[in-house]
């Protein structure tokens, strides 16, 4: 890992009215690139605008998109990783909740949401693979929302070399403070793991009577928070992440108890039971 300066956006998202939300998006890549940002990150569906309602007729297809063409256009332009959220058209049924992931040389990659709320697998398919997206300063997963409270998932991805843990969120003001949920578990997340974690959330009501509480905070490899924003407002959070916590930590020259990497001492053969479908002991 190099250093990097990552961006976090708090964004207020107005359901179905995709030009005007892609405008905004616009507007923050270019307020980042000014600030020397190398990747910028963007909350949960904020293309379309989160519902927990049938998106069909707003679901983009990736393949044939001029958003995400003008998308691809944006961070090649800037020199900058865009990371946007929205509502994915699937031919074979639901749509999915997907980051597109639009890397500072034009390409474009995909996380699909793999793990839905109760509240959305009425409405949205989930997706199937765990991936690490590889930059030339970093390598990062992408968690979305929900998928947070499932660590193996973090765990995985700091197997498979992620650095970075983003956390795009669409959560509710009616859940409960952003802040005191997130320190919760996701101080956890990035210490076991020895990850950064970033996350970032909807602001503000979405012009159908919902709410969203905001928040964007940046956690450190040690699980301490080194940037934070819980205003209640849009705005854009810029942390610089030092490589060097998580290179003192994975190098092999580490072997303190203070900088240990905690996953080269698990223990795989004791973990079969995560396979298993039964919950508790009978």
């Amino acid at each position: 890992m190099q250093d990097i300066t990552i961006a976090l956006v708090q964004m207020q998202a107005r359901l179905g009215l995709i030009q005007e939300n892609l405008n905004k998006i616009a507007h923050y890549v270019q307020e980042a690139s000014s600030k020397q940002v190398d990747i910028i990150c963007f909350p949960e569906m904020c293309l379309q605008g989160y519902s927990r309602q049938p998106m069909t007729n707003l679901a983009l297809d990736l393949e044939n998109s001029v958003i995400i063409d003008q998308l691809s256009q944006l961070a090649k332009e800037k020199s900058i990783t865009v990371i946007v959220g929205l509502a994915e058209k699937n031919d074979h049924g639901k749509p999915y909740i997907t980051q597109v992931v639009a890397l500072a040389d034009g390409n474009i990659v995909k996380y699909r949401k793999t793990h839905l709320g109760r509240s959305e697998q009425p409405f949205y398919s989930p997706g199937n693979d765990i991936k690490v997206i590889k930059t030339p300063k970093i390598n990062f997963g992408i968690q979305i929302c929900y998928d947070l409270h499932f660590p193996e998932m973090t765990t995985i991805l700091s197997l498979q070399g992620a650095e970075l843990i983003l956390a795009p969120h669409a959560s509710p003001s009616i859940v409960g403070d952003r802040r005191d949920i997130w320190l919760k578990y996701l101080i956890a997340r990035a210490y076991d793991n020895c990850v950064f974690v970033a996350a970032c959330n909807l602001v503000g009501d979405d012009g159908e009577g919902h709410s969203y509480c905001g928040g964007a905070m940046v956690i450190d490899p040690k699980g301490q928070v080194i940037a934070e924003d819980f205003n209640g407002t849009e705005g854009m959070l810029v942390a610089k992440l030092d490589a060097s916590k998580i290179n003192l930590i994975r190098g092999q020259e580490s072997c303190s108890m203070a900088n240990s990497f905690y996953l080269n001492d698990r223990r795989p053969e004791l973990y079969g039971a995560l396979l298993k479908d039964e919950h508790f002991a009978k």
